[in-house]
Protein backbone atom coordinates (compact mmCIF):
# COMPACT_ATOMS: atom_id res chain seq x y z
CA UNK A 1 0.00 0.00 0.00
CA UNK A 2 2.81 2.43 0.82
CA UNK A 3 4.26 2.10 -2.67
CA UNK A 4 0.92 2.84 -4.31
CA UNK A 5 0.42 5.96 -2.20
CA UNK A 6 4.05 7.00 -2.71
CA UNK A 7 3.53 6.80 -6.48
CA UNK A 8 0.22 8.67 -6.29
CA UNK A 9 1.11 11.66 -4.13
CA UNK A 10 3.23 13.72 -6.55
CA UNK A 11 0.89 13.28 -9.54
CA UNK A 12 -1.87 14.75 -7.37
CA UNK A 13 0.25 17.84 -6.70
CA UNK A 14 1.81 18.22 -10.17
CA UNK A 15 -1.14 19.97 -11.87
CA UNK A 16 -0.96 22.81 -9.34
CA UNK A 17 2.79 23.20 -9.87
CA UNK A 18 2.14 23.23 -13.64
CA UNK A 19 -0.37 26.05 -13.24
CA UNK A 20 1.97 28.14 -11.06
CA UNK A 21 5.02 27.65 -13.28
CA UNK A 22 3.71 27.30 -16.84
CA UNK A 23 0.38 29.15 -16.69
CA UNK A 24 0.90 31.68 -13.88
CA UNK A 25 -1.16 34.44 -15.49
CA UNK A 26 -4.02 32.28 -16.80
CA UNK A 27 -7.19 33.67 -15.24
CA UNK A 28 -8.03 30.36 -13.50
CA UNK A 29 -4.60 29.80 -11.95
CA UNK A 30 -4.92 32.34 -9.10
CA UNK A 31 -8.47 31.17 -8.41
CA UNK A 32 -7.30 27.58 -8.06
CA UNK A 33 -3.96 28.15 -6.34
CA UNK A 34 -5.24 30.56 -3.71
CA UNK A 35 -7.04 27.71 -1.99
CA UNK A 36 -5.04 25.93 0.70
CA UNK A 37 -7.13 22.89 -0.20
CA UNK A 38 -4.79 22.15 -3.12
CA UNK A 39 -2.47 20.45 -0.60
CA UNK A 40 -5.31 18.38 0.88
CA UNK A 41 -4.92 15.31 -1.39
CA UNK A 42 -1.25 14.97 -0.43
CA UNK A 43 -2.10 15.60 3.22
CA UNK A 44 -4.79 12.92 3.04
CA UNK A 45 -2.25 10.45 1.67
CA UNK A 46 0.08 11.43 4.51
CA UNK A 47 -2.65 10.69 7.06
CA UNK A 48 -3.45 7.38 5.36
CA UNK A 49 0.22 6.42 5.64
CA UNK A 50 0.54 7.78 9.17
CA UNK A 51 -2.34 5.97 10.87
CA UNK A 52 -0.92 2.43 10.57
CA UNK A 53 2.49 3.71 11.72
CA UNK A 54 1.40 5.83 14.70
CA UNK A 55 3.04 3.47 17.17
CA UNK A 56 6.40 4.04 15.47
CA UNK A 57 6.01 7.67 14.39
CA UNK A 58 4.82 9.19 17.67
CA UNK A 59 7.85 8.06 19.70
CA UNK A 60 10.20 9.11 16.87
CA UNK A 61 8.81 12.65 16.70
CA UNK A 62 7.90 13.12 20.37
CA UNK A 63 11.49 12.67 21.44
CA UNK A 64 13.48 12.98 18.23
CA UNK A 65 17.03 11.82 17.89
CA UNK A 66 18.91 11.22 14.68
CA UNK A 67 19.10 7.43 14.94
CA UNK A 68 15.36 7.11 15.63
CA UNK A 69 14.35 9.37 12.76
CA UNK A 70 16.82 7.64 10.44
CA UNK A 71 15.37 4.29 11.42
CA UNK A 72 11.84 5.51 10.70
CA UNK A 73 12.69 7.04 7.33
CA UNK A 74 14.90 4.06 6.47
CA UNK A 75 11.85 1.85 5.94
CA UNK A 76 9.60 1.82 2.87
CA UNK A 77 6.64 2.93 4.98
CA UNK A 78 8.66 5.69 6.62
CA UNK A 79 10.07 6.91 3.31
CA UNK A 80 6.56 7.02 1.78
CA UNK A 81 5.34 8.93 4.83
CA UNK A 82 8.21 11.42 4.58
CA UNK A 83 7.63 11.83 0.83
CA UNK A 84 3.92 12.60 1.33
CA UNK A 85 4.90 15.10 4.04
CA UNK A 86 7.37 16.79 1.67
CA UNK A 87 4.90 16.94 -1.21
CA UNK A 88 2.05 18.36 0.90
CA UNK A 89 4.12 21.04 2.60
CA UNK A 90 6.21 21.88 -0.48
CA UNK A 91 3.01 22.56 -2.41
CA UNK A 92 1.60 24.64 0.45
CA UNK A 93 4.81 26.71 0.57
CA UNK A 94 4.98 26.93 -3.24
CA UNK A 95 1.42 28.24 -3.39
CA UNK A 96 2.24 30.86 -0.76
CA UNK A 97 5.31 31.90 -2.78
CA UNK A 98 3.18 32.12 -5.93
CA UNK A 99 0.53 34.27 -4.25
CA UNK A 100 3.03 36.52 -2.52
CA UNK A 101 5.03 37.03 -5.71
CA UNK A 102 1.85 37.96 -7.62
CA UNK A 103 0.90 40.44 -4.89
CA UNK A 104 4.35 41.97 -5.20
CA UNK A 105 4.22 41.90 -9.01
CA UNK A 106 7.38 39.84 -9.35
CA UNK A 107 7.60 38.74 -12.97
CA UNK A 108 6.60 35.13 -13.73
CA UNK A 109 9.89 34.54 -15.59
CA UNK A 110 11.74 35.24 -12.34
CA UNK A 111 9.35 33.08 -10.39
CA UNK A 112 9.33 30.00 -12.65
CA UNK A 113 12.84 28.80 -11.73
CA UNK A 114 12.24 29.62 -8.06
CA UNK A 115 9.05 27.58 -8.03
CA UNK A 116 10.79 24.75 -9.88
CA UNK A 117 13.55 24.83 -7.26
CA UNK A 118 10.85 24.73 -4.60
CA UNK A 119 9.43 21.53 -6.10
CA UNK A 120 12.84 19.88 -5.87
CA UNK A 121 14.23 21.28 -2.61
CA UNK A 122 11.57 23.45 -1.01
CA UNK A 123 13.56 25.05 1.81
CA UNK A 124 16.18 26.23 -0.70
CA UNK A 125 13.49 27.55 -3.06
CA UNK A 126 11.83 29.32 -0.14
CA UNK A 127 15.15 30.90 0.88
CA UNK A 128 15.88 32.06 -2.67
CA UNK A 129 12.39 33.53 -2.93
CA UNK A 130 12.82 35.43 0.34
CA UNK A 131 16.07 36.83 -1.06
CA UNK A 132 14.34 37.95 -4.26
CA UNK A 133 11.52 39.37 -2.19
CA UNK A 134 13.94 41.40 -0.07
CA UNK A 135 15.77 42.67 -3.16
CA UNK A 136 12.41 43.72 -4.59
CA UNK A 137 11.66 45.83 -1.53
CA UNK A 138 14.96 47.63 -1.88
CA UNK A 139 14.49 48.15 -5.60
CA UNK A 140 10.81 49.07 -5.42
CA UNK A 141 9.63 46.19 -7.64
CA UNK A 142 7.21 44.73 -5.12
CA UNK A 143 4.29 46.83 -6.29
CA UNK A 144 4.01 48.74 -3.01
CA UNK A 145 4.53 52.44 -2.64
CA UNK A 146 7.53 53.25 -0.50
CA UNK A 147 7.09 55.44 2.56
CA UNK A 148 9.37 58.11 1.09
CA UNK A 149 7.36 58.29 -2.15
CA UNK A 150 4.20 59.47 -0.38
Amino acid sequence: MAEILFNLVFPLAAPFWFLMIVLPTWRWTPRIVTSPLIALPAAAIYVALLIPQLDVVIPAVASPHLAGVAELIGTADGAALAWAHFIAFDLFVGAWIYRDARDRRIHPLIMAPILFLTILVAPAGFAVYLGVRMLGKHRGVDGAESATAK
